[in-house]
């Protein structure tokens, strides 16, 4: 698969670039897609969730009133769930929603992803994504000239990049990561995924 490069300014540089069909052109796997976003979700869980059982509420452990012989119904303490202000039978407790997720499968969640989005014809190649100073103005600039504005946009970069980074963190809707880092939620909540052209060898080998 061969896309164009384009310049920040938004032309095309009259260059083109080869992609990897072991990455980009491979039928995605829809299961493999669903099994590392559900981990990639649950993993953002805190899991500190706690309410109080019948031990744990504040209130007197008497009888309320004698078992048998009253007309009504039976009850214990004030600290029934069945009573306003008891405590809650079975309610949430701290817990790790973590899972483990097999390295393959989240290899070809990736490659899946990045399949259905050069599909979709989501994915642009920048020759060379970089800002001299931290201005927000320069980077929307940049996703004017790309034809990308209004959209969800990722920008994958080769390494670490302070000036982008500062200069998109007052976007909406505009992520900046790198591509040891991209996964397959990020890749798939974005309509326009925006490729530094020095990261391609790296993604061409996941």
């Amino acid at each position: 698969m061969e896309l164009a490069v384009y310049n920040i300014k938004g032309e095309d540089t009259g260059r083109k670039v080869e992609l990897s069909e072991e990455v980009f052109g491979i039928e995605p796997n829809e299961h493999a897609i669903y099994l590392d976003v559900k981990q990639y979700l649950a993993n953002q869980r805190q899991g500190t969730h706690k309410s109080k059982e019948r031990s744990e509420v504040s209130g007197s452990t008497r009888k309320l009133h004698k078992q048998k012989g009253g007309g009504g119904s039976r009850i214990g303490d004030i600290n029934s769930p069945v009573l306003v202000g008891g405590g809650r039978v079975f309610g949430p407790r701290p817990r790790d929603y973590r899972f483990k997720l097999n390295k393959k499968i989240k290899q070809l969640a990736r490659k899946s992803a990045l399949s259905l989005k050069a599909r979709e014809g989501e994915i642009m190649v920048v020759e060379n994504f970089t800002i001299e100073a931290p201005k927000t103005k320069d980077f929307i600039n940049i996703v004017k000239n790309l034809k990308v504005d209004g959209k969800k946009v990722l920008v994958v970069l080769p390494s670490q990049d302070k000036n982008v980074y500062l200069s998109s963190r007052n976007v909406p809707d505009a992520v900046v990561t790198t591509v040891a880092d991209i996964n397959t939620y990020t890749l798939l909540n974005n309509k326009a995924i925006l490729l530094a052209e020095g990261c391609l060898e790296a993604i061409n080998k996941l």
